[in-house]
């Protein structure tokens, strides 16, 4: 329930055939695999905490700070409904910044790898160099997961996956948080083992 469904698909089944099967179980909750969902109210306090998570990173949490109670209403029922329009017009806001700035003030982003044992990784990345270069898909994986970029004399081992494609290393992290990012405005990065097929 709190991973996105795309991002599912790309720690399981990206190499599967369309459309993915879907087993529903309802008895025996795995509760020590995902987290119980009591209520509705339970899923968007759990979206909007993280929508403010990823505000945080990105402008101080500003923008969300700035918004009525409405606003977040809005945001939610737009997601909720599946009414983009509805969710764009306050999301629009939670992507923008000052054109002095040049960019985010962090990327909010989560490294998935099918291989460890960690849910996930997490840290504070600037999309700019220190000397105002923007930073690249490439130079976040070389920092933060090494393991998921293939040395340059040596056989690609791994698969850099966000909604259902793979983006060129060479891709700016700034563009990737501006237009890949998920509904709760955090980039889901997936590695996966390279598909031998």
């Amino acid at each position: 329930m709190h991973y996105p469904i795309g991002l599912l698909f790309d720690l399981l089944a990206s190499s599967s055939a369309l459309p993915w099967n879907i087993t529903v179980h309802f008895k025996s909750f795995p509760e020590k695999d995902l987290l119980h969902c009591p209520s509705k109210d339970a899923v968007e306090a759990h979206f909007m905490s993280c929508v403010k998570e990823a505000d945080a990173l990105k402008h101080k949490s500003q923008v969300i700070n700035e918004m009525q109670k409405k606003d977040h209403k809005q945001l939610w029922m737009g997601l909720q409904n599946d009414r983009f329009d509805q969710f764009w017009a306050i999301n629009r806001k939670l992507m923008e910044y000052p054109a002095e700035e040049n960019g985010f003030r962090y990327i909010p982003f989560k490294i998935y790898q099918t291989t460890t044992e960690r849910p996930f990784i997490q840290k504070l990345f600037r999309p700019l160099t220190a000397d105002g270069q923007l930073h690249t898909l490439g130079d976040l994986l070389k920092e933060v997961c090494p393991s998921a970029i293939a040395p340059e004399d040596g056989e690609k081992k791994n698969q850099v996956m966000i909604h259902g494609i793979e983006p060129m290393l060479e891709t700016p992290l700034q563009w990737l948080s501006e237009h890949l990012s998920y509904p709760d405005n955090f980039l889901h990065i997936s590695v996966v083992p390279q598909p031998t097929d």
